[in-house]
């Protein structure tokens, strides 16, 4: 649990610029999932596994739930409410875990719960982060057969060679591709509104019963089970709302809520009337061959194939976003004990957010690749889809309820009045969602499941090693006096890392074990995440003395910041000399686990973490330390 001290010195993390600037930059990153939602979303409504009549009755209502819905779930619930919960400016699911586990120290009694809730969110997140781009960037290509039905063999394999082309660039970072982000997605956005607006006009009716909230209850009036239903494809046009919040750190709150406000969320309200003026304008039985793909039927022939690129370069910036999205979650997830180290690189020098993790990447790739090739279509890959969001979506309703209650102590009418409004919304969608699972809803809940099952191994895993290296280490006091006055001190620094503040490291007993020396100052160091993005300042290492030369460090970094022990090192005061790496050895335990008898975990999650232990990135790596000065000791541990 963070010192209560370190929130004083806390950097936000927020994108430096204009409120106009950020404001487009958003544009380009955050609204990207949910920009798209208009190519599939209104189709699926009409045209998916369970199809509706294009007429009065369904138009109105499809538009009137889609309108509300996102005025609900986007405009109050995330926009207004949840991202004011900001864990000192970075929001998302782990985020607002910290936030919550940090401020509620006197209701310990949730504490298992809430975290369980958080660590599901992040595991659902991770198959929708392989849904969104299968279904964007599938969804955009299947474009091209409005323009030239001859090109339908020809679709799944054009959107495997944009995924993979998107995936193999990654390594070298996003910065100069995401300058041209956000001037792309204004035109994207400036269009849907154009492309609805002109469709409007020939049923400007539409503008009204749209935003009319009786023609939803009228759906639900005259066909409650149709309308139920169609919950689960509506659902599809506030895909990308988490995205709002997760993505806050890196432009701030007031930005993506001018963006949203007075610039997409009218671009997209158009855009749906403007599908359903289109639809009612038509005859019925040309409206029911255009509601396949009424998004691209929007622009007249000569403007099909632009609208068709420009709905690709949209898809695939939002694909990028969900990816970099992915990578910024795994870091949050590896700094606050959920993954073990993988290996990050850094693709900016300027900008700290911008990373790559190769494992993640080439997983996602993976499992993109053959969503597209199993599923095939953009309709099949919908079913799938929306399952993962309204989980998570249900899950930060319970997350936000703690914080409204515990936190804020607003008044407990309005605050219940909220949280049952949203829990409605949420249990309506995800209720809608779950007839999906037989034809393909089971992916997403699969892959959440596994990855649950991962991060909470890793978790508890890591937890019960600490303990048991805690019961076997002796009193630090006791050491110093016993191994000093009989040891040899050699010149020089040993810096032995330890997860635990207490205690005698197991290096440092096997070094004299082996090497019968001690380093004439020997620093015993300890890095710890704290509940907070960013520490920094006095608060990121405090020194303790221990006498005859040993020195007790501990470095503190917020879970958003990239570690650097060697870079930390060299301004530390009140041990003795000042830091050389040359006259630095790093001690490290490499610990091989052993299945015991004694309570704590069933024995395959003890091999799964024994598995993961293995593969994870080695420490000298995760905390840069040099190569050429680094000793590892190991040891055996039983859990």
């Amino acid at each position: 649990m963070i010192n209560p001290e370190t929130s004083d010195d806390i950097s936000h993390g927020h994108a430096q610029g204009s409120l106009a600037k950020l404001s487009v930059g958003a544009i380009g990153i955050v609204f990207g999932d949910i920009g798209t939602s208009p190519i599939y979303a209104f189709r699926e409504t009409f045209a998916g596994h369970h199809k509706l009549v294009p007429d009065s009755l369904h138009v109105y209502g499809v538009l009137s739930l889609i309108f509300w819905s996102m005025m609900i779930i986007v405009s109050l619930k995330y926009v207004t409410i949840i991202m004011k919960a900001d864990n000192r400016g970075e929001g998302g699911s782990l985020a607002l875990l910290a936030l919550i586990n940090r401020s509620t120290t006197d209701s310990r009694k949730w504490a298992k719960g809430i975290i369980l809730l958080g660590v599901f969110a992040t595991a659902l997140f991770y198959g929708d982060s392989m849904i969104t781009p299968a279904i964007s960037v599938l969804s955009a290509v299947e474009g091209l057969t409005t323009v030239q039905p001859g090109f339908q063999p020809f679709v799944v394999p054009t959107a495997m060679a944009i995924l993979v082309g998107l995936f193999l660039i990654q390594s070298r970072g996003t910065a100069k591709v995401g300058l041209l982000f956000g001037p792309i997605m204004l035109v994207y956005f400036v269009t849907l509104a154009v492309l609805g607006g002109i469709h409007i006009v020939d049923h400007p009716a539409v503008m009204i019963e749209a935003l009319n909230p009786l023609n939803a209850f009228r759906f639900f009036a005259e066909a409650p089970v149709r309308a139920f239903i169609a919950l689960g494809s509506v659902v599809l046009a506030v895909t990308g709302a988490e995205a709002l919040y997760s993505d806050m750190g890196h432009f701030g709150r007031n930005p993506i809520r001018v963006s949203w406000l007075y610039f997409v969320l009218p671009a997209l309200t158009l855009n749906y009337m403007g599908q359903g003026a289109m639809l009612l304008s038509l005859p019925p039985a040309q409206a029911v061959a255009t509601v396949q793909n009424p998004f691209f039927f929007l622009a007249p022939d000569m403007l099909r194939l632009p609208l068709v690129l420009l709905a690709t370069a949209a898809t695939i910036i939002a694909s990028q976003a969900v990816i970099s999205g992915a990578f910024s979650v795994t870091q949050q997830a590896i700094q606050l004990g959920f993954i073990p180290r993988l290996k990050i690189t850094h693709t900016s020098e300027t900008a700290a957010g911008q990373i790559y993790i190769p494992a993640i990447n080439w997983a996602l790739m993976v499992m993109v690749l053959l969503l597209v090739v199993n599923f095939r279509t953009s309709s099949n890959l919908a079913a799938a889809y929306g399952i993962a969001v309204t989980g998570a979506m249900f899950i930060d309703t319970l997350l936000i309820a703690v914080v409204l209650f515990t936190l804020w102590k607003w008044n407990r009418l309005l605050a219940g009045g909220l949280v049952a409004l949203f829990l409605v919304v949420d249990v309506a969608y995800f209720g809608a969602n779950l007839l999906k699972v037989p034809v393909g809803g089971w992916f997403p809940l699969l892959v959440g499941a596994i990855a649950f099952t991962m991060l909470t191994t890793w978790a508890r895993g890591r937890k019960l090693m600490i303990l048991r290296l805690e019961e076997e280490s002796l009193p630090i006091g006791v050491f110093i006096k016993s191994a000093s006055g009989s040891t040899t001190r050699v010149p020089g620094t040993a810096v032995f890392m330890t997860s635990s503040a207490v205690g005698v490291p197991h290096a440092l007993l096997h070094n004299i074990k082996h090497n019968k020396v001690l380093h004439e100052r020997i620093l015993l160091l300890t890095v710890r995440i704290e509940d907070v993005p960013y520490v920094i300042g006095e608060k990121r290492m405090t020194t303790e003395d221990l006498g005859q030369g040993f020195y007790r460090v501990m470095l503190r970094y917020g879970f958003m910041e990239d570690i650097d022990v060697p870079l930390a090192l060299e301004s530390m005061e009140g041990c003795g000399p000042r830091y050389k790496a040359m006259d630095t050895s790093f001690f490290l335990a490499r610990q091989t686990l052993i299945s015991s008898k004694r309570p704590g975990m069933a024995v395959w999650r003890e091999k799964l973490f024994s598995w993961m232990l293995r593969n994870a990135e080695s420490a000298m790596e995760f905390f840069k330390l040099p190569a050429n000065r680094v000793v590892e000791l190991g040891s055996q541990v039983e859990i």
